[in-house]
């Protein structure tokens, strides 16, 4: 039991972590181990400053609380602070992933799944270096703060990646395969895509050819799709890039037309995948949060001092990495809404242009790149020869203009290895997607 200080605000929020990482290269083990930690993060408010200590000396909490107490100054009107009175308070067990946990499962079990599909991806002549990797996590976290909250839920991912270096007649590339699922049994069964993915690439870089730069009609499939929308506009979203900046406050207003008619972007963090969390880490839960609503602006992501400051509603977007940092504004799930097109509609009024399927890697805030991955050229509206793409860019607000069709079919996608880093905080565990999308002059290099 917790004694709080009186006339303060104080939260703790614990946690308890399990993971397992086994790493084959060239179908030789590097990695197998399994670490478990435990720690937690401690937050006094006095309405002047936050003070803040995090422990792994779980049986000391109060001692922790005790001490950040005594560096703080008492306050009796804490309660009509506005980022305090603006807290949830809630009290929920949401232990969802309790009956088939991933430290349950044999340690050689993992390593034979993993093996297995090495020796797949290894069995093509093409593949010059291969690199299989197993993760899994499973985590609880509890908090609980002085107005009130008791909230304990938990987490769970498994997941697979491999990575590989191909060799085909004389050209070098690249690629990769990721499953990602919520419990172990869920990896099994993938042989075939691995093998259709590594055959997919060794067609594509024994015939594609560089593109010819300039600026085109892209269509873009539900990944990278899901990127643009994380990397170019759900940064942009969090709030606390907005305090103290009149410019990009004017910029950014509520209700402003900051894309096509018929866009939708929203944020959220109770979907099952990497961005699942039903609290966020400041006990606010979890909601959809329209940030684009029509082409128009509607929302932000926030933290309970941003909403205080920006006087918006929150969001359940206070995030922190791990028990070590506090919580700021970070995404979830972050996906385009999907619109009502085939694929194959959305293809079809395309005359000269490019059709992006799978991607390296993408970043942005005011200028978005993507590297892209496989890429193809679309002809009178049909997808045809192979491309090699360095780079498609664009300027954000600009591009988000530039969205004039949105296919049925949507995609839900998670990292596998890496996540979204902001500050020190990386990688972060979020989820992101979409549709395909159409997307008018971008320019292609």
């Amino acid at each position: 039991m917790i004694h709080f200080p009186e006339d303060r605000y104080s939260d703790i929020r614990i946690e308890n972590r399990y993971q397992t990482d086994i790493t084959i290269e060239n179908k030789v083990l590097r990695q197998n181990k399994t670490r478990v930690t435990q720690g937690a993060m401690i937050r006094i408010y006095d309405g002047d400053k936050w003070y803040y200590a995090a422990t792994t000396r779980l049986d000391d909490l109060q001692g922790e609380v005790d001490r950040l107490a005594a560096m703080s100054r008492s306050n009796k009107d804490i309660r009509l602070d506005k980022t305090v009175s603006s807290f949830e308070v809630h009290q929920d067990v949401c232990l969802r992933y309790q009956a088939q946990p991933v430290n349950r499962v044999p340690q050689e079990e993992k390593l034979a799944l993993l093996q297995r599909y090495s020796e797949i991806a290894g069995e093509s002549a093409a593949v010059v270096i291969c690199k299989a990797y197993y993760r899994d996590t499973y985590e609880t976290r509890h908090f609980l703060s002085s107005k009130g909250a008791d909230i304990l839920f938990d987490f769970q991912s498994a997941a697979v990646a491999i990575r590989y270096n191909l060799t085909v007649g004389g050209k070098q590339g690249r690629g990769s395969r990721d499953i990602v699922k919520t419990d172990f049994a869920s990896l099994s069964g993938y042989e075939d895509a691995i093998r259709e993915e590594i055959e997919k690439d060794i067609e594509f870089f024994t015939q594609a050819k560089p593109v010819e730069e300039g600026r085109y009609t892209c269509v873009l499939a539900p990944l990278v799709t899901g990127v643009f929308a994380h990397e170019s506009f759900g940064h942009k979203s969090e709030a606390d890039f907005m305090i103290g900046d009149e410019a990009m406050m004017k910029a950014w207003a509520i209700g402003s037309v900051v894309g096509s008619p018929e866009l939708n972007i929203t944020d959220r963090g109770d979907l099952e995948g990497s961005g699942y969390v039903p609290y966020d880490d400041e006990g606010t839960k979890a909601r959809c949060n329209d940030i684009i609503k029509d082409g128009r602006l509607t929302g932000r992501l926030h933290s309970a001092a941003t909403s205080a400051s920006l006087q918006e509603s929150l969001t359940g977007n206070a995030r922190a990495l791990h028990f070590e940092f506090e919580p700021i504004v970070r995404m979830t799930h972050t996906s385009i809404e999907p619109g009502n097109l085939s694929k194959d509609e959305l293809l079809s009024t395309v005359e000269k242009g490019l059709f992006i399927e799978t991607l390296y890697h993408g970043s942005g805030m005011t200028t978005f790149t993507i590297a892209p991955h496989r890429a193809y050229m679309i002809r009178d509206g049909k997808i045809a020869e192979p491309v090699l793409v360095s780079v498609i860019s664009g300027n954000v607000m600009e591009t988000l203009h530039k969205i004039d069709g949105f296919s049925r079919e949507v995609g839900s996608y998670s990292f596998a290895l890496g996540g979204c880093g902001k500050m020190e905080q990386a990688p972060l565990r979020v989820g992101f997607g979409g549709p395909f999308i159409r997307v008018n002059d971008i320019l292609v290099q």
